[in-house]
């Protein structure tokens, strides 16, 4: 095994170890609204129970409330963790049900490839 595969794998590894559900690489096609503020078109990213990571242009303050759309679904409402470079890292509120979890993984990692538009 070459050495960046090696380090890849250890940082994919170390990368879930403080959280508290594993993420799954996705490309879900949905909405995002922060508190007082207008929606705007995304793809999430990665998704767990506990929460999703979400292409998102402007800023959003980590502690600020935001609400994400996904197909076939109510709004969940999620807290901004993080915001880097155009990407959002939020937690659920309530995590999400493991069937509902499931069914979305289902859907949205056969290989349907949505792209954010910047």
């Amino acid at each position: 095994m070459n050495d960046s595969l090696m380090m890849h794998d250890r940082y994919a590894l170390a990368a879930q170890e403080d959280r508290c559900a594993p993420r799954t690489r996705v490309s879900i096609p949905a909405s995002l609204r922060p508190s007082g503020g207008r929606g705007f078109q995304t793809v999430v990213h990665d998704l767990s129970l506990a929460g999703f990571s979400a292409a998102a242009i402007n800023r959003l303050q980590p502690g600020s409330v935001c609400w994400l759309s996904l197909p076939g679904l109510e709004s969940l409402q999620a807290e901004v963790v993080w915001w880097n470079n155009s990407l959002a890292g939020c937690a659920f509120i309530n995590m999400l049900s493991p069937i509902v979890h499931e069914n979305l993984l289902a859907r949205f990692t056969s290989g349907n490839v949505y792209r954010s538009v910047y």
